[in-house]
């Protein structure tokens, strides 16, 4: 497999990203490629005017996928999401008018201030990638993927999203402020969601489709998969952990950790990539014990990490 000539246009895209739209953002861009690669779902937790939406609309752009956008709100209904029947009175019957989640990339945002009775509409769509409408199943697009964002929690008129439906996100990052002089870059040079809008994409969708194979056949040895099976134990008899990683979790660390392979350019996956990755994926799948202080899921997982000796090779 002549992986690096495959993987050098993923990390074209996301070098064109970093560097010509979306400086100080690169860390959320790489997991927005590696989710893509891996053919999972993303959350975006930050503050409202971080760019979380603008990533989301750079990434359809460079990759030229369809995009769909959501915003969510405490009257939001499923059917604002899946799309309904309507009756068409001139020929006499009922029509399927499809809602935006029937789109390659589907942009949730502030998906914590839609009720839970429809956040959960999402989850047969985010697992299945197929939506069950009036006793109807009706299949997604392929490649199919959903970016949602959400405001911190504390904020008002927010919904925790169950754990069910985080267990669905591949990924789970934040942005953050950007660095003092490239803000005031930022500022000086205003919005670019017109430049994000002549974008010309870098890849197609029949090139996400094949780079998924390519990187399902990343090398995963008995250490690395040893040292990930250990990082998941441990959270389970954690003293702070209520419930800890699951066998999805593990399944889903070892697909990032294989892209994130694949976009240094190896067909096999290094101990630093699972490790270097464990975070993003796994803190926002734990409860924590309601009778402890820390609510920092983030910092306990690292703690874990830290813990685990890292295999040679």
């Amino acid at each position: 497999m002549n992986l690096p000539a495959q993987a050098h246009a993923f990390t074209k895209v996301f070098e064109t990203l970093s560097r010509e739209y979306l400086q100080g953002k690169e860390e959320v861009l790489r997991l927005s490629v590696i989710a893509l690669l891996v053919g999972g779902h993303i959350l975006v937790e930050d503050l409202p005017g971080l760019g979380k939406t603008t990533v989301a609309l750079a990434l359809a752009g460079v990759t030229g996928l369809s995009f769909g956008r959501v915003q969510c709100t405490s009257d939001l209904l499923p059917s604002d999401i899946t799309g309904l029947s309507i009756f068409n009175r001139e020929e006499g019957h009922f029509s399927f008018q499809p809602g935006p989640i029937f789109n390659n990339i589907v942009l949730l945002d502030e998906i914590n201030r839609a009720m839970p009775r429809t956040q959960s509409a999402m989850l047969e769509a985010m697992e299945e990638r197929r939506v069950t409408i009036e006793g109807v199943t009706h299949p997604l697009p392929d490649p199919f993927m959903v970016f949602a964002t959400q405001n911190p929690s504390d904020q008002s008129g927010t919904f925790l999203l169950p754990e069910s439906q985080l267990d669905r996100f591949l990924i789970c990052t934040g942005i953050g402020y950007p660095a003092e002089q490239l803000e005031r870059e930022i500022i000086a040079g205003g919005g670019i969601r017109e430049r994000i809008g002549s974008m010309v994409p870098l890849v197609t969708s029949a090139e996400i489709l094949a780079a998924r194979k390519d990187v399902q056949a990343v090398y995963l040895s008995d250490k690395v998969l040893s040292y990930i099976h250990n990082l998941v134990l441990a959270t389970r008899s954690h003293e702070l952990i209520l419930t800890g990683l699951s066998t999805r979790a593990a399944i889903n660390l070892a697909q990032a950790a294989k892209a994130s392979a694949f976009l240094a350019g190896r067909d096999y996956v290094a101990p630093d990539d699972a490790k270097g990755i464990a975070v993003a994926v796994c803190a926002h799948r734990l409860v924590m014990r309601s009778d402890m202080t820390t609510t920092d899921r983030g910092g306990v997982l690292r703690t874990i990490i830290a813990g685990i000796a890292l295999p040679l090779a």
